[in-house]
């Protein structure tokens, strides 16, 4: 039995996998609302005493950098500790990754049926990979091809200096400059990084902001209402913004793409891909992806999925925890 954890800045998931055969069978999951805990370990706590189960190893995939079995969570007051987790849940092992680490242990795992091609890539792609994935934060990561498997490693690349390519990106980059000081990434595209580009265009004049949709955005999830009323066509303003974030989402994943010399695929999977993947399926992403001059030819050799498994993190620290755990 292994407990595995997917912990983000909003949600954190827990599940419980019998391993039978090689086969990850759940046996039980969760959803903890992170900001209503004062740690992981009261959530880990909570679950484990409400299954009553005995797990003989574990392993959380934490949003932040982990060093030496700890890591101080980027989007939560958190301290997570591999040892005092160990201690408090009586459980032999417990395992620290980065988050998007987890993620990309689990797709060697998914089926077809998990992911939704953007872009085949050439008909022999085979080499390193890499995932991206938006959601609270922008997380990165890396699957090295050493000729026979693909090795993981984590990065914060999603903390990387945004690289604006227009006029456009140039304004928004001196709305955000002023907000933050370091303008990465991340604050474009995360939850939060919808809300930015959204006030952005507000306020430089590019359109307007609806009444209906100020009141949705204070009473729900600002970034799910801008998402759904840009989905939806009901908002010029959401629209525009919703276009801009996918520019720079594509554009992002192409710079990924290059770094890691990604020609065996690259993975967009996050909650924000899955809820917006009818337009992410569309014209702008992939055509964001490959725009980088010179190596156009060699971005559009390298397949692009989406991956819309919500339990990829799930089963990748199952996965870590099975393969790395010691016996």
């Amino acid at each position: 039995m292994i407990l595995a954890g997917d912990i983000g800045g909003t949600n954190a998931r827990l599940a419980l996998f019998d391993l039978q055969d090689g086969h990850f069978n759940v046996v039980s999951t969760r959803v903890f609302p992170s900001h209503e805990y004062s740690g992981l370990d009261a959530i880990a706590k909570e679950f484990v005493l409400s299954t009553k189960s005995n797990p003989q190893a574990a392993c959380f995939g934490v949003a932040g950098p982990v060093s030496n079995g700890r890591v101080a969570t980027t989007n939560l007051p958190w301290i997570i500790e591999s040892r005092r987790l160990q201690d408090e849940l009586r459980i032999k092992s417990v395992l620290l990754v980065n988050d998007l680490e987890a993620m990309a242990w689990g797709i060697p795992a998914l089926g077809p049926d998990d992911l939704v091609p953007l872009s085949q890539g050439a008909s022999d792609a085979v080499g390193h990979q890499a995932v991206i994935a938006a959601g609270t934060g922008l997380g990165e990561a890396g699957m090295f091809w050493d000729g026979s498997q693909h090795q993981v490693y984590a990065c914060e690349g999603g903390h990387a200096d945004f690289g604006p390519r227009d006029d456009l990106e140039l304004d928004l980059f001196r709305y955000l400059h002023k907000l933050y000081g370091h303008v990465s990434y991340e604050r474009i595209l995360s939850g939060p990084g919808l809300v930015n580009v959204f006030h952005f265009l507000r306020d430089t004049g590019r359109g307007t902001e609806p009444k209906w949709l100020t009141e949705e955005m204070q009473q729900s999830d600002p970034a799910a209402a801008i998402s759904h009323a840009g989905m939806e066509g009901k908002s010029p303003l959401a629209e525009q913004a919703l276009a801009l974030f996918i520019s720079v989402y594509g554009a992002e994943a192409g710079n990924l793409a290059l770094k890691t010399m990604a020609k065996g695929g690259v993975f967009v999977a996050g909650g924000i891909a899955r809820k917006i993947q009818g337009k992410l399926t569309e014209k702008l992403f992939l055509q964001s992806f490959v725009s980088k001059g010179r190596m156009h030819p060699l971005l559009e050799s390298m397949p692009v999925k989406i991956v819309v498994n919500d339990s990829v993190a799930l089963l990748g620290a199952a996965r870590y925890a099975s393969l790395k755990a010691p016996h």
